[in-house]
Formats: structure tokens, sequence, C-alpha cells
């Protein structure tokens, strides 16, 4: 079975000091293959997924097609590494195809970009503790360069606040964010949002999606004051650790949805012999 995976690039900050009979699956190209074409260009026809021998479908009994080969390829290993039981919640890139095909909400473009950038809102590195001293600088440290990063990036004001109001956002700057989500496409915006969610963070999301942050930072940084408290009063045995690798799974998959669909891409195939 092919396998495809993208690397982020490491920004190369290390937080909080942190150590760092199966079913078969294939794929084959749909009626219209999707053509090379400029980032964020709406998806064209697409590529099936066949499971032995058998079309896949979405929940609403749709073909289950995708917009690049790249990414019907990790979809098909997705389904490869089920063994005797199919665990669906395990699946996240097929569950975000499933819900770009079958867009269960009825929700248009316009209405997932406001879904992502109202998390600016309540972004989790935008407020700030007061105390600890240690926790204060710690937040200041790791959080304020992302920022700064994304100020400059986009040329807005995000800013920071210990208020329990949050920042005031101004609105040049949902504007100007507003600007930029629209020039991905449906499929893109719903990884967009999935990832927004789980980090509960927009600033962050962006960070990884521009590949100034690797997964691994982003679900650090999204979780800085638990891990400074864990660090501080111990590890709850397996819940904690559990929760961090199931974090970054959901937040690496959703990365992954929005660069194959967004990106051109194209796949190599060799033989490979055993």
């Amino acid at each position: 079975m092919w396998r495809s995976c993208l690397r982020l690039r490491d920004a190369g900050r290390r937080l909080l000091n942190q150590p760092r009979g199966a079913l078969t699956a294939s794929v084959g190209p749909g009626p219209n293959p999707l053509s090379p074409a400029r980032a964020y260009a709406p998806p064209t026809g697409g590529f099936e997924i066949n499971l032995d021998h058998r079309k896949l479908k979405t929940p609403q009994a749709k073909l289950f097609t995708v917009p690049s080969e790249a990414l019907a390829i990790a979809v098909a290993t997705e389904w490869d590494s089920q063994q005797d039981t199919i665990k669906f919640y395990t699946m996240h890139l097929t569950t975000l195809c499933n819900t770009s095909l079958d867009n269960p909400t009825q929700r248009n473009k316009d209405q997932l970009i406001q879904a992502a950038v109202k998390f600016l809102d309540t972004d989790t590195i935008c407020y700030r503790v007061d105390e600890p001293a240690t926790l204060v600088e710690l937040q200041r440290n790791e959080w304020d360069p992302i920022i700064e990063w994304a100020e400059e990036r986009y040329d807005v004001e995000i800013g920071s606040s210990t208020s329990i109001m949050g920042p005031s956002i101004p609105a040049r700057t949902r504007e100007v964010l507003t600007s930029h989500l629209a020039s991905y496409n449906m499929w893109a915006l719903q990884g967009i949002e999935f990832v927004v969610t789980q980090l509960k963070s927009m600033v962050l999301t962006l960070g990884l999606i521009d590949r100034r942050l690797t997964v691994e930072q982003a679900v650090l940084l999204s979780r800085l004051e638990e891990e400074y408290q864990i660090q501080k009063w111990g590890n709850i045995e397996w819940a904690h650790d559990y929760e961090l690798r199931e974090l970054r799974a959901r937040t690496a998959a959703g990365t992954l949805f929005v660069h194959l669909c967004s990106e051109s891409a194209t796949v190599k195939h060799k033989l490979l012999q055993q």
C-alpha cells in the first residue's frame, strides 16, 4: 500500500522542555481527474476510493471522490490501517472528506469562513493570566512571538489581554483574515475550521497552515497552561498522554487535509520490491 505524508517545517523551538489480514484499499481515478492548478483553486472532478473492488460511499450514499490523488492515497492508507474492527473515530481524513462531500450542516463558504474567524474572539493565545509570575512569563515568551508573527505576516493588529473579555480585535483584522480565508476552496476551509476547533485558536491555526509551527508546537502552545500545571503538579496516569496524542492526531490530519486540498500535488509511483 502506498503511503503519503506531509512534513511540516520545524521552527526549531522547544516548548516546555517536553520530550519528543488487514483491510485492503486501492485508489482509482474518477471520471474527471484533477488537472494541475494554482493553489486554492476549487477542485473539479476527483479520485474515487475502492475498497476490495467496491466504491466507497459517504454516509449520505454519495460517491466518495476527493480532489487530489495524494488525498485519495492518504484516505486509502487510513482504511488500510484498520484491522478486524473498523474504528471510524480514528479516521479523521475520511471524516473530513465525508463532511466536505455531504455538507450535513448545509453551510456555504462565507459561513465556514465566519465560523473560523469567530474564534478570534476567544483565541487561546490571546487570553493571559496575571499570576503566577512564572506562567505569565511562559505565556509571554511562547505566545507573543506567534502573535507578532501573525501581525507582521498579515499586516494586522491582534494583541492580548488579561481581561475576561479578551482583547478587542479591530474590524480591519477580521476583514483581512476573512479575505485571506476566502482564497481557499470549500474543502480546505472544512479542514481549517476543524483545526481551529481543535486548537481553539485562529492564530495558531494560521501559523500551522503557513508552516510557521509544527503540529507538535501548535498543540503544546494550545495546551500551554495545562502543560505548565502538569510539570508543576505531575501527570495523571495515562489520561493526559492519551488526550495529547489524540489532539496531535486530529490536528495533524486536519493540517494535512488542508494542504492536500489546496495545493497541486503529484504522486510518484515506483515499484517496491520486498
